[in-house]
């Protein structure tokens, strides 16, 4: 059984998540329900930002708001002193909202709208990460046209292809994402932002792709950095002041997922940048990151109660297969779906019985869609409460109204206190923006 933060088997034998017991959550706020472990993201902040102090003398964590982000997570972050990275207008609006302080936020995206580019200048955010050419003319245009100056780092590709899902790789060469490096594309994106009145060239980023289980990745993009660096300071005179390598380091979804741990990854990376920066002859720039899954995946759990039980024959062994279907699914978590993303699960109300069972959790979504296929679990009754482990990350924030279910609540639990964050979804809500013209109303029986 994979227990994540502060999770433990209480006297009840009932999974126990930051002192509050996981089915008087599921009793109190309805199912499906995301629970997210707060002691256990505050403490990923601060040992994220640890590992680093420890082996690069300066740095920025910038948490990726795309994982999961909620006024209350803005708020969360804000009070651990990391910085934000948001990816579209929408999200920027929610840190504002939420009162983040704007010159900590950095704005992210490959098709930038003019819109959302005019955001930034309004909220005087910290600086926009700049992703292709158009994007380039958009902002000299704003800029111009402002008088202000607006502070950008410029998107490389470094042409590194991780060991992960194919839908979720960034850094390889045939990616929509940045510049180019090898075709020169980068080094022109640069020149372009030097010369452009009201840009002000920051620095460079990269970012190789999500759910990465080593750190050789990381350090390859970067030494590729170093070389880009160099190549600028030769070229243009200028220096980097900040270099960003993004996120990407995985979490615990099976127990024999092992990323590595904080400390060791930033000493797998920090070492060899700091060698390259040294061999090199650069001043160390400021480096930054873009956590997101690593700090916040593990720290939540979706609860779900337990429905129809059935058991169908197959033609492999062992001859039948049993689906425990739940009162959620696809809408709320559509990544095993997506990516065939794998998870964990307990059941919650008996958490203390052995797991001697096989099931498959199945949705109830017409689709085949199936949460965890064979799964070890005690035996299971309708009315069980199923917690699915390591659904903090990108499961909210995908979540959608397919079948036109609706959007589950979000509770923060710490210290046997259960905060609401996040309302469910009523069925007012599934219609409050349609409108039915009078020539479509249905007719009326005599």
């Amino acid at each position: 059984m994979l227990l994540l933060g502060t999770q433990q088997v209480n006297a009840q034998g009932h999974l126990e998540i930051g002192g509050c017991d996981a089915v008087e959550l599921a009793r109190q706020f309805g199912t499906p329900l995301y629970v997210v472990d707060e002691a256990a993201v505050r403490e990923n902040c601060r040992a994220y930002r640890a590992a680093f102090d420890a082996c690069y003398p300066r740095n920025r964590i910038y948490y990726a708001s795309k994982a999961f982000l909620t006024c209350a997570m803005a708020g969360l972050i804000a009070q651990e002193g990391l910085f934000l990275d948001v990816a579209s207008l929408g999200e920027l609006y929610v840190a504002r909202h939420a009162g983040f302080p704007p010159d900590r936020i950095a704005l992210h995206g490959n098709n930038k709208s003019w819109q959302e580019l005019d955001a930034a200048f309004e909220h005087r955010i910290g600086h926009i990460i700049v992703d292709n050419f158009l994007e380039l003319e958009m902002l000299g245009v704003l800029a111009r046209n402002r008088k202000e100056t607006m502070e950008v780092l410029v998107r490389a590709t470094p042409g590194v292809d991780p060991q992960t899902h194919h839908l979720i790789r960034t850094g390889q060469a045939d990616t929509k994402f940045g510049f180019n490096i090898a075709d020169g594309s980068a080094m022109e994106a640069v020149r372009r932002v030097l010369t452009t009145p009201g840009l002000r060239f920051r620095g460079i980023h990269c970012h190789i792709g999500s759910q990465l289980l080593d750190a050789d990745t990381h350090r390859e993009a970067a030494l590729v950095m170093v070389e880009l660096m160099q190549k600028i300071h030769a070229e243009t005179g200028a220096l980097v002041e900040e270099l960003n390598i993004g996120g990407g380091l995985g979490v615990r979804y099976l127990p024999e997922h092992q990323p590595p741990d904080f400390r060791a990854f930033a000493g797998a990376v920090a070492r060899p940048l700091r060698k390259a920066l040294d061999d090199a002859g650069l001043p160390y720039p400021i480096l930054s990151q873009e956590p997101g899954r690593s700090l916040v995946g593990e720290a939540g759990v979706t609860l779900y109660t337990v429905g129809a039980i059935k058991t169908v024959p197959i033609t492999e062994p062992p001859g039948t297969r049993t689906y425990v279907a739940v009162d959620g699914g696809l809408s709320d978590n559509p990544r095993p779906q997506m990516y065939q993303a794998v998870y964990s699960c307990v059941l919650a109300n008996r958490a203390n019985q052995p797991a001697d069972r096989i099931y498959t959790i199945a949705g109830k979504h017409c689709e085949t869609d199936i949460l965890i296929r064979d799964t070890m679990l005690p035996e299971m009754h309708t009315g069980d409460v199923l917690a699915v482990q390591t659904t903090g990350a990108y499961n909210q924030a995908m979540a959608s109204n397919y079948n036109r279910f609706l959007r589950p609540a979000v509770v923060f639990v710490m210290n046997g206190r259960a905060d609401l964050v996040v309302s469910r979804e009523t069925l007012d809500d599934l219609v409050r923006h349609e409108i039915l013209p009078d020539r479509l109303r249905p007719l009326q029986s005599a």
